[in-house]
């Protein structure tokens, strides 16, 4: 007795589901018991690319997860990098005796910021926890330094019994306030830069220098509001007679080392036949990628 059409197309979807599962199957014992590990590869947009990759292109291992958003999304982190890099940049030189950061406020709200607010958001959004902490950090802290910037609000007139802004900014009080603002930033960066060093040593040397670079800079504030000038400015800004890594150097060393690994991401996202090294680090730390489920239990 032949079966009705119905009965033939429930079989073949059946027959069709069965293999999907099978796929399924296949893939996940592929990728091991525990989940996918560091010695496998992944397939981004298509491309299949090792682990190592992967933690170049996004400075975060790749875990399991519900719904790759990788595949589908492109790629935010250089994105944050830029607005990084560049107002990093701007902050760190005084070329051409550029001089106060008054006249270029608003890249610390609209470059740097912006594009960092944008690429925590889609790291965020792409399970990327590291790098949505990372790009999140260094968007208030534009936001929060660029508004010591800004000459409409002024914050150092109040320090000043007559209301007069430049009296206020080179006193003690102004000068000590930031100065610990500053010495409290470092240890926070220092705290990223221990986590950094599961990625690659570019990364890690970003934070290293940022970190000692926050806590020179308070040491110059402090230098200001004391009175001593000349050894605020050496600490400032490099010269013949200042110490050899001034904060203006070590951010310079961080902004150079920010293009770098953006240039890096970037080339490996357009597929360009390069192989620029980034000092991975991961390979020094045991593989922890397992299901949380798992992780729980053995909690």
């Amino acid at each position: 007795m032949s079966s009705s059409p119905t009965q033939r197309g429930s079989t073949a979807k059946e027959h069709h589901m069965e293999e999907i599962e099978g796929a399924r199957d296949v893939d996940y014992n592929h990728a091991g018991a525990n989940g996918l590990n560091l010695t496998q590869t992944q397939t981004i947009g298509g491309m299949t690319i090792s682990p190592e990759l992967f933690e170049k292109l996004y400075l975060t291992p790749k875990v399991p997860r519900v719904g790759d958003y990788n595949k589908r999304f492109a790629n935010p982190t250089p994105m944050g990098f830029v607005g990084f890099v560049i107002s990093t940049f701007t902050f760190a030189m005084g070329w051409g005796g550029a001089s106060g950061l008054a006249g270029v406020a608003g890249i610390f709200f609209f470059v740097g910021p912006v594009l960092l607010i944008l690429a925590t958001i889609f790291e965020w959004i792409m399970g990327n926890f590291f790098p949505m902490m990372v790009q999140s950090l260094f968007a208030v802290f534009w936001l929060s330094f660029g508004l010591l910037q800004l000459p409409t609000l002024g914050l150092a007139a109040a320090y000043s019994p007559t209301g007069n802004a430049a009296e206020g900014a080179l006193s003690q009080e102004y000068n000590s306030v930031i100065g610990l603002y500053l010495i409290v930033w470092g240890f926070a960066l220092f705290t990223f830069w221990i986590f950094t060093l599961k990625t690659n040593s570019v990364f890690a040397g970003i934070f290293l220098f940022v970190t000692i670079a926050a806590w020179v800079l308070a040491g110059a504030y402090f230098n200001v509001g004391s009175g001593n000038y000349v050894l605020a400015v050496k600490l400032q800004k490099a010269s013949r007679t200042s110490p050899p890594l001034t904060g203006g150097a070590l951010l310079f060393i961080v902004a150079a080392l920010g293009w770098y690994m953006t240039f890096v991401i970037m080339a490996a996202e357009m597929r360009l036949p390069l192989n620029l090294p980034v000092g991975d680090l991961s390979h020094f730390w045991p593989s922890t990628d397992i299901p949380l489920s798992e992780a729980e239990k053995q909690a």
